[in-house]
């Protein structure tokens, strides 16, 4: 037993002082989280942290994705363009929600708003050399106007739309479409480099931000 708690404080001390020779100066953690995201089995590490830069919209955020090879804890990816601004979610303040892992799938959860309010979902899979852009999904309207639902498999390019009008006198009839949008290639590193991505549907002409 004693030589099991031994070797955990060991893994565990190892990993914090990898942790921090890796961790941006004057940065604070958010969010540690692990799972098998390269389908080896052995566990990578996610670090999310809030940078001492100073962006648009708050602090910069930077996610580091860590690969433990030959001992040593390395850097399998990193990005400050995947996850918002610490003031990026308007009057809601911080949008940044949650990071998970499943089934080798990185889904990365942030929100904001004041009386109209949106949420999304990215999700991530380890593929040609990086993490690409596979899945979006979001919610985002007000109470009593209309709320629209929109789920992306970048992977088909299947893009299902769908807006529940509540006040018709204002926004028309309810809609609801499935378009086929490919080749669009997205990874942690451009996520959100360039301005906000659109797309307008074909039959309802509606705008789709993502």
């Amino acid at each position: 037993m004693k030589k099991i708690l031994f070797t955990l404080s060991v893994m565990i001390s190892t990993f914090c002082f990898a942790q921090k020779e890796l961790q941006p100066a004057g940065s604070e953690i958010i969010e540690t989280v692990e799972g098998d995201l390269d389908g080896d089995k052995i566990p990578e590490k996610v670090v999310i942290y809030t940078t001492a830069d100073e962006g648009e919209l708050g602090k910069i955020r930077e996610i580091q994705i860590l690969k433990k090879s030959g001992g040593t804890w390395m850097i399998l990816s990193k990005s400050r363009n995947a996850i918002l601004e610490s003031a990026g979610g308007g009057m809601m303040g911080d949008p940044y929600q949650s990071t998970t892992i499943s089934k080798g799938i990185l889904s990365i959860t942030q929100a904001g708003g004041s009386s109209w309010k949106w949420g999304y979902t990215d999700k991530y899979r380890f593929q040609n050399g990086h993490f690409e852009l596979i899945g979006y999904s979001s919610e985002s309207g007000r109470p009593g106007d209309y709320w629209a639902e929109v789920d992306f498999n970048l992977s088909t390019g299947q893009l299902n739309y769908k807006k529940e009008v509540e006040n018709t006198k204002e926004y028309g009839k309810s809609k609801q479409e499935t378009y086929i949008k490919k080749g669009l290639k997205i990874d942690l590193q451009n996520r959100h480099q360039k301005d906000q991505r659109k797309i307008v549907l074909p039959k309802t002409k509606e705008e789709v931000y993502f």
